[in-house]
């Protein structure tokens, strides 16, 4: 296979990449060094199929954005089951001079020449779905199906019953950076949700250092209005959400329990968090502000320093120079995340600003991410997109 463009890639211990691996070299870039892969700008001759259960909402869009550019995947089966019979270009006319096949319904999906899958579908309906696929293919779901690894918090958060519970023991939580050696040998793979994403990015890495206090973590996130997703409600109508803002799921949005899940492992003990939600008049986007209290001895700059080192060699994760602030529009399009760390008026606290593009990094980038790696391909493969600007 020839090599076309020189992509850069995170390089991932433990080289997992033999099936499509070129050497790779160091290149200086953003002032870091990242490993840089050689990949073809072509499809390969025999790509690998792939399928996009719920290609009609937004995630499942986005997947096929970035699979359109991937040298080695291509898309052999896309469902939707209120859009089954359609070609996906009148469902989505900017497609239209897609060369993809006909969306189906679940029910009527053949699977004997997919192997791997991306599940888009509503949470609930997910786990039974998934329970009855083949058991040799790759899954990354992009629902909250799988994410809690207790199946009683998912009862309490989502008001049912787990029904895979067997499968929930296998799944690997998808946060790239953080999971990247489970992810690597994983066969189903969580992927987060998008706050989660923001608010896991920064406090992860320090909470593990022990830098700041697990308690009195305060957490104001804002969402462009597709984070809702495609459905038709009430709520996101043109005019209910433009010209305000307003918060939802107050002390009770069903991200809670992931990030806290998360945060407690990082810590080794409970971390309860405040988290506030707010929708936005804009498509698409998310900004996390994290007020948190610094451990003793620790400043923001020692919380700054040991992002960027903790970050130093990945190629979607920025710690961002001085004081300047993270912006949604300088990451939109792009499986980018940018974090700042900032001195709060209050002594001994720090504000830490997170922010991705909620169906990116947030959603179908960070899925696609997650499954170059499960299947030993170098993990910006088809991602190296620059952001949409303005």
């Amino acid at each position: 296979m020839n090599s076309m463009v020189a992509l850069r890639s995170v390089f991932v211990d433990g080289g997992c990449f033999s099936r499509f691996q070129d050497k790779p070299k160091m290149l200086k870039a953003r002032k870091r060094h990242v490993r840089v892969f050689a990949v073809s700008s072509q499809k390969a001759d025999k790509p690998i199929k792939v399928g996009i259960l719920g290609a009609s909402g937004y995630t499942g869009v986005e997947l096929i954005r970035f699979i359109a550019n991937h040298p080695y995947f291509g898309i052999s089966l896309m469902t939707a089951d209120r859009k089954a019979g359609q070609s996906i270009g009148s469902v989505f006319p900017h497609l239209i001079t897609q060369d993809l096949p006909v969306l189906v319904a679940v029910k009527d999906a053949d699977f004997s020449s997919v192997e791997a899958v991306f599940c888009c579908l509503p949470h609930g309906t997910t786990q039974e779905i998934i329970k009855g696929l083949p058991t040799n293919l790759k899954i990354v779901d992009l629902s909250a199906d799988f994410r809690l690894r207790d199946i009683n918090d998912y009862g309490e958060w989502y008001g049912q019953p787990h029904k895979a519970s067997e499968l929930q023991k296998e799944a690997v939580y998808g946060l790239t950076e953080i999971y990247r050696n489970k992810i690597q040998s994983a066969r189903l793979v969580a992927n987060p949700g998008c706050y989660p994403t923001t608010i896991l990015l920064p406090l992860v890495p320090l909470l593990k250092a022990s830098l700041t206090a697990l308690q009195d973590i305060l957490i104001v996130s804002n969402s462009g209005v597709s984070g809702a997703g495609r459905s038709a409600k009430e709520a996101n109508l043109y005019t209910e959400v433009s010209e305000g803002i307003f918060s939802y799921g107050i002390t009770r949005h069903r991200h809670v329990p992931e990030i806290e899940q998360e945060l407690s492992d990082a810590a080794n003990s409970k971390v309860t968090v405040s988290f506030t939600p707010t929708l936005m008049p804009m498509s698409r986007g998310m900004q996390s502000t994290i007020n948190v209290q610094m451990a003793p001895g620790v400043s923001v700059e020692d919380l700054k320093q040991h992002l960027k080192g903790f970050y130093e060699k990945e190629e979607f994760v920025t710690v961002l120079p001085n004081n300047e602030a993270p912006h949604t529009k300088y990451v939109q399009g792009s499986n980018g995340c940018h974090i700042n760390v900032f001195p709060d008026r209050i002594p001994g606290r720090a504000i830490i600003i997170s922010v991705i593009d909620n169906l990116v990094k947030g959603a179908s980038g960070q899925a696609l991410q997650n499954l170059n790696l499960m299947m030993g391909i170098p993990e910006n493969t088809g991602l190296s997109c620059m952001p949409l600007f303005p």
